[in-house]
């Protein structure tokens, strides 16, 4: 017998992979707006005008149409989805109320400097029932930002324009060192949209609201430059569990 044969061979460390954290913060709050009673819906990332624009009440004239803020397909029919709203357009098509959806996924604008990128991930949701207002907007708003930065944070809503809800606000929660961030766009469903999904508005109303995944990380783990997300830096992005 060889001295050889009584020699193990030296041990392999195996380490396990984890996920980006921008997943970990897309299915936290995911798993967050199940819990609370919403469906999640999916969709197409290249969508036609229609379903991106015009069912949502976003008229022609309106900035965000303009080359300079979306991105068209080669043909000019298409856009890369500016939101993930178009995604509850098609399921609300498709259902009656009471209906409480929610969409996740990348969206495209052309923006990018420290807090913003050309690609990014957002969570929507809407809620349409009978008798909802914007008390209960803002009763959920509170419940979902109290879960994710704990019941002492400090929230405030600013009157914002937004052609798909009316009235409108924009949410902003108190940093630690004292400034006011914005966190979300929200607002009661616009008659019209509600219309253009063969929902009768004289007898339903809704909220929808929209959050920007990298926004809630940048906060959650105190990151100051949303690209850093996307460097594929493993000693950064490790150290996310």
């Amino acid at each position: 017998m060889s001295n050889l044969d009584n020699i193990n061979p030296p041990s392999i460390s195996k380490e396990l992979g984890r996920l980006h954290p921008i997943n970990q913060t897309k299915d936290y709050l995911l798993k967050l707006l199940a819990d609370i009673g919403f469906e999640e819906v999916h969709g197409p990332e290249i969508e036609t005008e229609e379903f991106n624009f015009d069912m949502l009440n976003i008229k022609k004239s309106h900035p965000a149409r303009q080359m300079h803020d979306t991105f068209y397909t080669e043909s000019k029919k298409n856009v890369l989805r500016t939101h993930t709203s178009p995604v509850q357009i098609r399921s609300m098509l498709e259902s009656k109320p009471p209906i409480a959806f929610t969409s996740a996924g990348k969206v495209y604008r052309k923006d990018d400097d420290a807090t913003h990128l050309p690609m990014f991930h957002q969570v929507e949701g809407i809620y349409v029932d009978e008798n909802v207002t914007f008390a209960n907007l803002k009763d959920l708003i509170h419940q979902i930002l109290h879960e994710v930065f704990g019941n002492n944070v400090e929230i405030r809503f600013r009157p914002s324009y937004f052609p798909f809800t009316e009235p409108s606000a924009e949410v902003d929660i108190l940093s630690e060192s004292g400034k006011w961030l914005e966190i979300l766009g929200c607002g009661v469903v616009n008659p019209v949209v509600l219309e253009n999904c063969n929902i009768d508005s004289n007898k339903y109303s809704g909220l929808a609201f929209g959050l920007g995944v990298e926004r809630i990380a940048m906060l959650k783990y105190g990151v100051n430059d949303i690209r850093e997300f996307y460097k594929s830096n493993l000693d950064f992005i490790t150290q996310f569990k």
